[in-house]
């Protein structure tokens, strides 16, 4: 059985906001569009919905991630806050070329790092969480080589 996984999906309030925050990061707008309908419902068991969606694309191809804002039905839980040790989906985690450089032009999209520190592990990775837009927790990991 062949098995890789698709894409990772971020509902979010403000869609053009976030879009630019991860072309930022890196990815690229890979296509824009709207969900809705009673076809679409019957796959998230949320009913008749709208929602508008940005799928976002490593360079590499090979990750992909959707970013969500619904229209209708309104959202209902918000999450964004949860410590790092809450259950359920916690973050997504980038691997970057260099790490210093990238929290460079993140600090101009308002991210704050989850510590005050990038913490070294062993010697594998250099590793820190920031807090995106609407407080989106993201992992990233420059690897030592």
């Amino acid at each position: 059985m062949g098995l890789r996984m698709d894409n990772v999906g971020i509902v979010v309030e403000d869609l053009a906001a976030a879009v630019d925050f991860f072309r930022t990061l890196g990815l690229e707008l890979e296509g824009e569009g709207e969900v809705s309908g009673e076809w679409a419902g019957r796959v998230t068991g949320l009913g008749d919905q709208r929602v508008e969606i940005a799928m976002m694309r490593t360079p590499d191809g090979h990750g992909r991630l959707e970013l969500s804002r619904f229209v209708e039905p309104a959202v209902v839980a918000d999450h964004r806050t949860a410590p790092v040790n809450a259950l359920g989906y916690l973050r997504v985690m980038f691997a970057v070329d260099d790490l210093d450089e990238t929290l460079d032009r993140l600090r101009d999209k308002g991210v704050e790092m989850v510590s005050t520190e990038v913490v070294r592990y062993e010697d594998a990775y250099r590793l820190c969480y920031v807090r995106g837009p609407e407080g989106l927790l993201l992992g990233l990991a420059e690897e030592l080589r």
